[in-house]
């Protein structure tokens, strides 16, 4: 390629790929690239001139082809979040329906606070040739195609209609996607003719750049007012988000709690934050928490929530908290510090809780509270013990649930092995039921709550843990219901030597929803198989047949003892491994450990069981907190 002294001439596509491949980042390990690749599905709208950059950097950055947009899209998330928001995967769609596919993942990334950079062909600068091919026409404003519903689920959004402006664009981008309080999805929109215009570019621009982390540290301010507040605390407890993970600060956090005594709880993006062995270690929070969590949580009269931003999951929906009881809110990000008219203190959790505890020097919770937080731990681990058996104390065969499930996995795993779930049933089964042998080790994508993350997200933390930890097991759970809206990534899997463990529950549809339908008085209607409208009598699917049919080694059964023993095999094997149980649709599911949460129910029904369910939901809410 001609070259100046101070210019290199390329496409814009060229520059964009060439650009993303000189960016590195210090990570415990060293220097690494920043992006560790891709995922594609090509169409007419990105193959020609991204596809032949990307091919020219193919070894820099290894492209995976993607079997739906979606879910590449949600694979290149879970590596994020595995990556814990130091590195990052981008993917690429075509000029239509591929991309308007990756809007649920974006969103999936937005809500969940995680890297995720969208490079997607759009409509032509120049207009000449429009309408063109999958292009929505707006009648009163040419300006928008359907890239533009991306801008709802992105922290940065860009149209690139000049070669120049990747210059400032992609930098951009990379910088919102690595900045700790702003971190979430990029869209950069590539319109098909200008990939393919070159300019000269600065040298400059190809240079190989390492990035840091910024660790923000908080107003000296804040962590006096801070401590001011826990120094007087009777009944302090722990609130551990995400965050904590990001900031890399478990052992900090584990310090600060053996040190002042104070009780720490779990959020769902916060699990895994401490082993469950650790004495004060008292259980998931909220609506898909522990009797011990929640029963401190309504007594605590200082809650110091720490990288978390107080979903309504976790607060249950505000209720889960003594309305005079004062938040303190440690958070990278100014808009989560301040929920709720909590106390803030804006800065990196590490930094944070390093600085809270020299400032509380020698202060302890109060010995009576730390021995209430160990016996309600010691009580739920009770209540476990026998939630997660397969008989009743009488020794009665019970039926499957996903609690036992998750309790037989549970015993065999290895400390490292991670654990993949999302939406329906089972995060709320897995945040009361497991029992964290590895810091780090869980990814329930709960901030969206999307069906479909589950295999794909494995295979995306497939690729990011076989990086580190190439050894241990990428354990999936799905439901029937979230298998059938997506499964080809196990098909994906196969074909690239990542091998998963699938654990797929079949309870015959969202059975966790015709829970909700019947716990709000509602008839079963339309969410178990069985309760739709059907031409013919309700049939399982044959998911162990379908998987093989995908290449993986795939096996049905039919007891706990079964699942046992297959997951010793699925352990050994050398491919993706499916193994298929029956669970009960009506009987198991875990009803201790919930906080109330707001949902919407009919004031007005012909049914005296929809009344009566609004009337108890409506009690529930004399106990939410008055705040923004």
């Amino acid at each position: 390629m001609p070259v100046s002294n101070r210019t290199i001439k390329l496409t814009m596509a060229q520059a964009l790929v060439k650009h993303l491949a000189s960016q590195y980042v210090e990570t415990e390990k060293g220097e690494e690239r920043l992006c560790g690749g891709g995922f594609a599905i090509f169409g007419h709208g990105n193959v020609i001139c991204l596809g032949e950059a990307l091919y020219q950097h193919r070894d820099a950055l290894p492209l995976w082809r993607g079997q739906n947009e979606q879910s590449m899209a949600l694979a290149a998330v879970a590596y994020g979040k595995k990556k814990l928001r130091k590195r990052f995967m981008f993917a690429t769609a075509s000029a239509g329906p591929g991309t308007t596919n990756m809007v649920t993942a974006a969103a999936v990334a937005h809500s969940n606070r995680l890297p995720l950079l969208m490079l997607c062909g759009d409509i032509y600068a120049t207009r000449l040739p429009d309408p063109v091919l999958q292009q929505v026409e707006h009648f009163a404003n040419p300006t928008i195609s359907v890239n533009d519903s991306f801008k709802a689920v992105t922290r940065y959004w860009d149209r690139i209609m000049h070669p120049a402006q990747i210059i400032q664009s992609l930098p951009t981008a990379i910088a919102t996607m690595l900045d700790p309080a702003d971190c979430g999805p990029a869209f950069i929109g590539l319109p098909q003719d200008v990939q393919g215009w070159a300019y000269d570019y600065p040298v400059e621009f190809f240079e190989k750049r390492i990035h840091r982390i910024r660790q923000q540290s908080p107003d000296i301010r804040d962590i006096n007012d801070a401590v001011a507040v826990i120094s007087k605390a009777k009944r302090p407890l722990i609130i551990a988000g995400g965050g904590v993970q990001y900031s890399e600060a478990t052992e900090e956090l584990k310090l600060f709690a053996e040190k002042h005594g104070i009780a720490v709880v779990e959020t769902i993006a916060g699990r895994s934050n401490m082993l469950f062995e650790h004495p004060l270690n008292c259980g998931a929070i909220g609506v898909t928490g522990s009797n011990s969590a929640n029963n401190l949580a309504e007594k605590a009269d200082v809650i110091l929530a720490i990288g978390t931003r107080l979903q309504d999951f976790t607060t249950g929906s505000w209720t889960a908290f003594a309305r005079e009881a004062k938040i303190v809110t440690v958070n990278v990000s100014r808009f989560d510090a301040g929920k709720h008219m909590s106390l803030p203190v804006v800065g990196d959790a590490k930094l944070s809780i390093r600085l809270l505890d020299h400032a509380l020097a020698s202060y302890q919770a109060p010995s009576e509270w730390t021995d209430l937080a160990r016996k309600e731990r010691a009580s739920w681990n009770t209540y476990i013990n026998d939630n997660i058996s397969p008989t009743d104390r009488a020794g009665t065969n019970r039926p499957i649930s996903y609690a036992q499930v998750i309790g037989a996995i549970n015993t065999l795993c290895e400390p490292k092995d991670r654990i993949v779930a999302a939406a329906g049933g089972l995060p709320s089964e897995l945040a009361a039921n497991w029992r964290t042998k590895g810091i780090g080790t869980i990814d329930v994508e709960y901030g969206f709550s999307c069906m479909g993350y589950e295999i794909a997200g494995g295979w995306g933390a497939r690729i990011a843990q076989e990086e580190d930890e190439p050894h241990q097991n990428t354990i999936v759970f799905v439901g029937d219901g979230s298998y059938l809206i997506q499964n080809s990534d196990i098909y994906s899997s196969v074909l690239t030597g990542k091998k998963l463990i699938i654990i797929v529950c079949d309870n015959g549809g969202f059975a966790v929803i015709n829970k909700l339908q019947n716990n709000t008085g509602n008839a079963s209607f339309a969410t178990l198989i069985k309760d739709s409208r059907l031409a013919i009598e309700p049939f399982s699917v044959d998911f162990e047949a379908h998987s093989r049919a995908m290449g993986a080694n795939a096996e049905t059964v039919n007891s706990i003892t079964e699942l046992k023993e297959a997951f010793h095999r699925a352990k050994v094997a050398d491919r993706t491994y499916v193994i298929c149980i029956k669970v009960d649709a009506y009987e198991g599911w875990t009803g201790e450990g919930h906080a109330w949460w707001e949902i919407g129910t009919s004031e007005v029904s012909e049914r005296e069981s929809i009344r009566e369910a609004h009337a108890n939901i409506e009690r529930g809410r004399t106990r939410q907190r008055p705040g923004i």
